[in-house]
């Protein structure tokens, strides 16, 4: 089983710049396109949330011709800069198979092999950082106490704090503890894989790891002082493949870009 990953597309409605500056619908493309020529081919795709830019109907037009080469079951997460109906009017013929929604949210199960896949949302409308409530956690704790598989725990808010200041007041503000103790009962928990930072950031968590997705388009950028001021920087854009090998979740960042090819040691 491999599964890619691309987080934090913000696709715009055609023509248009996120921030007014940046590409991110030819950077889109681009990471798709790595995606599609991938070899071997993935089983499934993981979209870790903040797919558009501004939620609207046009961007998620526009995303799905994006996407309408890949032909992958494809598994969205909502982020803050989704609109969970929109998201769910966009994909309700194109997201892979699944079941367990959770009535209000985009929130659902999915079988992939020998993984399981539960997708959180943790959206605050008209809001940056994130939350889980009750209803949400304890879904997720049903789901894994119902059964045992391997499990892949996908969300776009990451449940921990990284040193980035401005990027830590956004982050998974309400929440976060009620899910590391519901990780920490339920050990089949394999990663729990994260987009919003736009870096590739790991850490432990619940007694397995945390792991967020860098973004197809511009990165957020490294700045651990405690009085960081929020930006961006065009370091190169990346993906993550995770592939189950050997009873283990192996988990690759691979940059997007036109480096040469593979070139033998002398």
């Amino acid at each position: 089983m491999l599964i890619a990953q691309v987080s934090d597309l913000h696709v715009c409605a055609p023509g248009q710049l996120a921030n007014g500056v940046v590409d991110t619908n030819a950077m889109a493309r681009a990471g798709l396109e790595a995606v599609a020529a991938l070899q071997p081919r993935p089983d499934a795709l993981l979209l870790s949330g903040d797919l558009v830019e501004a939620g609207g109907a046009a961007s998620y037009a526009h995303l799905l011709e994006l996407l309408a080469p890949i032909d992958l079951p494809l598994y969205p997460v909502a982020g803050n800069h989704d609109e969970r109906e929109a998201l769910a009017e966009a994909f309700g013929g194109r997201a892979g198979p699944h079941t367990a929604r959770l009535p209000g949210f985009w929130q659902y199960a999915a079988s992939l092999g020998p993984l399981r896949l539960l997708v959180l949302d943790t959206v605050v409308p008209r809001q940056g950082h994130g939350a889980l409530c009750a209803r949400r956690l304890d879904w997720l704790d049903q789901r894994l106490a119902e059964d045992a598989t391997p499990t892949v725990v996908a969300m776009h808010h990451p449940p921990f704090a990284t040193g980035i200041g401005h990027m830590d007041a956004m982050g998974l503000l309400d929440g976060a503890e009620a899910l590391e103790a519901i990780v920490r009962r339920h050990g089949q928990v394999q990663v729990i894989l994260c987009g919003h930072l736009h870096r590739s950031i790991q850490v432990r968590f619940g007694g397995t790891v945390a792991s967020v997705c860098p973004s197809t388009a511009h990165q957020i950028a490294l700045n651990l002082l405690q009085s960081s001021a929020d930006g961006y920087v065009m370091e190169p854009p990346a993906f993550q493949l995770h592939l189950w090998h050997g009873g283990r979740l192996v988990s690759h960042t691979v940059p997007i870009g036109d480096f040469g090819g593979t070139q033998p040691f002398a």
